[in-house]
């Protein structure tokens, strides 16, 4: 049976062309990716050039950069 005058408050209306929020994991997923770029450096460049991956040399840098660089793009659909 439902109570009276108690009406359904979590419901939010949105207009038309109003975007929606972004899901709970969006932010984590932004800023973890962002990090994981700049430890990837990081490594790179203490470890002497050799890690995280041996082998591949400065490849190392674009590959930590292209990570950094995918949360950078996620900022940009942050809501």
């Amino acid at each position: 049976m439902a109570r009276p005058g108690k009406d359904d408050d979590s419901l939010v209306e949105r207009a038309e062309g109003e975007a929606a929020p972004n899901p709970v994991w969006f932010k984590p997923i932004m800023i973890g990716l962002m990090l994981i770029g700049l430890v990837w450096i990081l490594v790179f460049y203490l470890s002497g050039m050799q890690y995280p991956i041996p082998g591949i040399g400065p490849w190392n840098l674009v590959i930590g950069f292209g990570i950094a660089f995918i949360g950078f793009l996620m900022t940009t659909r942050w809501r």
